[in-house]
């Protein structure tokens, strides 16, 4: 299966799932940095989001 995909290919997907995986590290620890003691409430709305929804 792998026989057909040349190495470049290979190495630019690798390139980029890690740029999105640095980027991804960084919003999040921007966003928590950001909400600082707020992060439970956040969780907490999320959930009330997720209750309302599905009662609704």
């Amino acid at each position: 299966m792998l026989d057909d995909v040349p190495v470049e290919t290979l190495l630019k997907v690798v390139l980029v799932l890690v740029i999105v995986w640095i980027a991804l590290d960084i919003v999040s620890e921007l966003v928590f940095e950001l909400l600082g003691p707020f992060r439970p409430l956040v969780g907490l709305l999320i959930i009330a989001l997720v209750v309302v929804w599905w009662l609704d």
